[in-house]
């Protein structure tokens, strides 16, 4: 698959079929790949695609004028249909290089698996369902779902549902749900004066650095509300009232945009727990609208249209 990623990308630069191809490359830290956007013909041979390429790369396409080739996996390509519908990327200006994708290791789960920092690691790779870790000149083996980010245990789509050419073969949908969601089933499983107090910890916790908006595709404004002095809907000094305003607000903007695709909980630089506030805006959009993001770019946006009989039901 790396190997005929490298071959595309590198005819699409020649054929000047694109004016830029983005990617991923070997990071500089042990176990990480980071983006690659080149014009360079030659850098394709620098594209990888291993379980580390954790970047939703569609949050790259608002920024990059010109034809652009991108590598996408199944939550990166519905963030990619989803600016399609907000007219925020031509169809006709993106080559989508679909990647099916079996998961993306968490890297935290495995040191804390095996006790150890990830500099401490020989190797780690994918084998099947299996994830082998070679420690002091040993081997141990997990189940990948004990060492896969909690989005990628229930992915519905690991397939991209919108692409010009298919890197491997389609992959069925993860089936963990369980697993998945045990972090917003505990917090639904607790009274509300013990989910205020838990979401007072962690928003008591932000420095504001805004990792979360920066790396989300959804979130494309130019001007942040946040930002905002006329007027000021949150303090700029990040008390943890303001935070939650924050949150709250943010999710509510990118409900029906969300691809669950982990990013914000994964660029938190402190952990806070922000998939199990994203992730349950995604579902009440799918009880409530019957919509998930990214399916089917001539399909209009879930806040800009709406049909009479859902009053009803949703006024209640």
């Amino acid at each position: 698959m790396e190997q005929k990623l490298r071959q595309e990308a590198r005819a699409l630069l020649e054929q000047n079929k694109v004016d830029w191809i983005i990617g991923f490359e070997p990071g500089s830290l042990k176990f990480t790949a980071t983006p690659l956007i080149t014009k360079d013909k030659n850098d394709a041979e620098r594209l990888v695609i291993n379980p580390f390429i954790v970047n939703n790369l569609a949050n790259f396409l608002t920024e990059i004028k010109g034809r652009v080739g991108i590598v996408a996996k199944g939550c990166d390509s519905r963030s990619i249909v989803s600016l399609i519908q907000d007219n925020k990327v031509v169809r006709e200006d993106v080559v989508i290089l679909g990647v099916p994708c079996p998961g993306i290791i968490d890297l935290s789960k495995v040191e804390q698996l095996v006790g150890k920092n990830r500099d401490e690691l020989d190797d780690i790779t994918r084998e099947g369902d299996k994830v082998a870790i070679k420690v002091n000149g040993g081997k141990k083996e997990f189940p990948a779902t004990e060492v896969l980010f909690d989005n990628c245990l229930a992915c519905e789509f690991p397939t991209p549902q919108e692409y010009d050419l298919l890197l491997g073969e389609p992959r069925p949908p993860a089936p963990n749900l369980e697993a998945s969601g045990q972090n917003i089933e505990r917090l639904k499983g607790i009274s509300s004066e013990e989910r205020w107090a838990f979401w007072e910890n962690e928003f008591s916790r932000c420095i504001r650095c805004y990792a979360c908006r920066n790396v989300c595709p959804a979130c494309f404004c130019q001007r942040c509300f946040v930002e905002e002095t006329e007027p000021q809907w949150a303090l700029p000094v990040p008390r943890w009232q303001d935070n939650l305003i924050f949150q709250i607000i943010r999710n509510i903007h990118v409900a029906g945009r969300c691809t669950d695709c982990g990013e914000c909980e994964r660029a938190c630089p402190v952990r806070i727990p922000l998939r199990s506030l994203t992730r349950e805006m995604y579902d009440i959009v799918d009880e409530l609208f019957r919509f998930k993001t990214g399916m089917d770019k001539e399909a209009r946006p879930l806040m800009t249209h709406y049909e009479q009989e859902e009053a009803e039901d949703f006024f209640r």
